[in-house]
């Protein structure tokens, strides 16, 4: 998949664990798990912002774009 989601290093650069997030954003650790590995089909803005909010960073940190090689 060219879209790659980059949660997990954020994860660890706020020194953060997926249960906090969770508790946080209000999103069941199932469904971020889900988002961390890349297997999701499609994410919300409301979603997005909520991460982006408590990670306090851009969606950009979160979500990459690699074109196919």
């Amino acid at each position: 998949m060219p879209i790659i989601v980059n949660l997990d290093v954020m994860l660890a650069k706020r020194k953060m664990k997926v249960k906090e997030l969770s508790a946080a954003v209000g999103i069941s650790v199932v469904n971020l798990s889900i988002l961390k590995q890349s297997k999701a089909k499609a994410i919300r803005f409301s979603t997005l912002e909520a991460i982006c909010e408590a990670l306090d960073c851009q969606p950009g940190d979160i979500l990459e774009y690699r074109g196919e090689e």
